[in-house]
């Protein structure tokens, strides 16, 4: 395996297998980031697909400056951001973990139960995920891809800077906003269904 700069320099050079081995190296970080941004596997693929698609076709702009890892979640993020503005017309995502109405207007399930684990645990940790996602899903794009960006993939401050292409400042300030909106939703929901 050759290091990354000397893979982005092949594949500036037309070199594909240089550019195939760039992705192997960095498929499943893109992955995971537009999985916790998309919320669902089939988007987060079609994104991931898509991110790489532009980062070959821009790959000759790439200078070697930054990281090639951060310059991909950055490709990640604004094709996210930009999915969101066009796809985003007041029509919330479907879950398949909501009941849909049957023709007969009983409600149908769609999750199959894991019958390897205990059940109760299952079923809280389920929620407890479903709720931290819809929080997170109810957060602005600038605050989410923050938020997924420094506390779920770990990047620092500066990364993350570099990423979204914004200033330190609004970084820190966007995080701490979004910090606190998940915080009080997350405490709103869970006093709502204590009574």
């Amino acid at each position: 395996m050759r290091d990354t700069r000397t893979l982005v320099k092949n594949a500036q050079n037309n070199d594909l297998s240089a550019f195939e081995e760039l992705v192997r190296l960095y498929q499943n970080k893109v992955y995971s980031l537009c999985v916790h941004l998309a919320g669902n596997q089939d988007d987060a693929q079609d994104l991931a697909q898509e991110a790489f698609i532009k980062a070959y076709r821009a790959i000759g702009g790439f200078r070697n400056e930054a990281d090639f890892g951060t310059w991909m979640h950055r490709i990640t993020v604004n094709i996210w951001l930009n999915y969101r503005r066009k796809n985003n017309k007041g029509t919330p995502p479907l879950s398949l973990d909501e009941p849909f109405q049957g023709d007969n207007g009983g409600e149908i399930r769609r999750d199959v139960p894991d019958w390897d684990s205990d059940p109760l645990q299952a079923l809280e940790e389920k929620e407890f995920r479903g709720l931290v996602r819809a929080v997170l899903d109810g957060l602005s794009e600038e605050h989410k891809a923050v938020l997924v960006l420094r506390e779920i993939e770990g990047y620092s401050y500066e990364e993350v800077s570099r990423m979204l292409g914004c200033t330190l400042g609004t970084v820190k300030s966007r995080l701490s906003r979004a910090r606190e909106v998940m915080r009080h939703r997350m405490t709103q929901v869970a006093r709502e269904n204590a009574k």
